[in-house]
């Protein structure tokens, strides 16, 4: 027969050790990504929820900031030697139209509007690399489930660290307001942005899906957005959670894209 003082210490020691391996896990994700926005260690608002994982416990802020530092839609630590060289593709697609990129995967359709006319270097990459069959067979390889709430997507490798072989400038970075005291601005369910280094202008390839409003720093260029029933098949990916229980990695539903292609809207 268990006491009462006996199940409080129980309780107790599992928060402890619940703590100690929230921390843990933040730890191995930071040197894992790399790459960490230094604007989101400040953060201390919700990125999407919040810029730190919220633990669900009472025990503190420093928990949630433990967290602040892996929870950005970063792409690889640096572009390599030719991402830096290569040229992006030359200019084919009309400034002034709309284009709709489609994906099939295997967890339902994904569609989303391209202006031109506001991301026309973001717009152009996509069509080139979607004309070329580079998005075919590859696989959403990371979703995030607290802190930010999105799907991150359009890496060859599957890790984090492909991209095509070129880089794009960042674009329409003010078009979601001006960021507030804790240096966020919210992209809304539905938004496609590009991931990037966490440095300027070093987008390629690896773009997330959001399918819950996140808090993040302005420097993730907004170039898309998602139909009604596009946003419900990521948002089933999202509630379906994280490989292995974690708020960031893997999703557990796998997402698989045969094949995207562009055209106009």
């Amino acid at each position: 027969m268990v006491s009462s003082d006996q199940r409080r210490r129980q309780l107790a020691r599992e928060k402890f050790e619940r703590q100690q391996q929230r921390r843990e896990e933040a730890r191995r994700r930071t040197r894992r990504l790399t790459v960490i926005i230094a604007s989101a260690v400040a953060v201390v608002a919700v990125i999407g929820g919040v810029t730190y994982f919220a633990t669900g416990d009472d025990d503190g802020k420093k928990d949630k900031t433990d967290a602040a530092a892996s929870a950005s839609p970063s792409a690889s630590a640096s572009p390599s030697a030719s991402e830096k060289s290569a040229p992006e593709p030359a200019m084919k697609i009309d400034k002034k139209a709309k284009y709709t990129l489609s994906l099939k995967t295997n967890q339902g359709d994904i569609a989303f509007t391209m202006d031109a006319a506001k991301t026309p270097h973001t717009a152009n990459s996509f069509k080139s690399l979607a004309d070329k069959g580079f998005f075919d067979g590859t696989k959403c390889h990371r979703l995030t489930t607290d802190g930010i709430f999105v799907l991150q997507c359009g890496d060859p490798k599957g890790n984090g660290t492909g991209g095509p072989g070129y880089t794009i400038p960042d674009e329409n970075l003010t078009a979601l307001g001006k960021a507030g005291k804790d240096g966020t601005v919210t992209y809304p369910a539905g938004t496609v942005a590009m991931a990037n280094t966490g440095q300027a202008h070093t987008g390629g390839s690896q773009f997330f899906l959001v399918y819950k409003d996140s808090k993040l720093p302005p420097t993730y260029t907004p170039f898309g957005t998602m139909d009604e029933a596009s946003l419900k098949a990521v948002e089933a990916v999202g509630k379906a959670g994280v490989t292995g229980g974690a708020a960031d990695g893997a999703p557990k539903k796998a997402v698989n894209i045969s094949k995207a292609a562009v055209d106009k809207a």
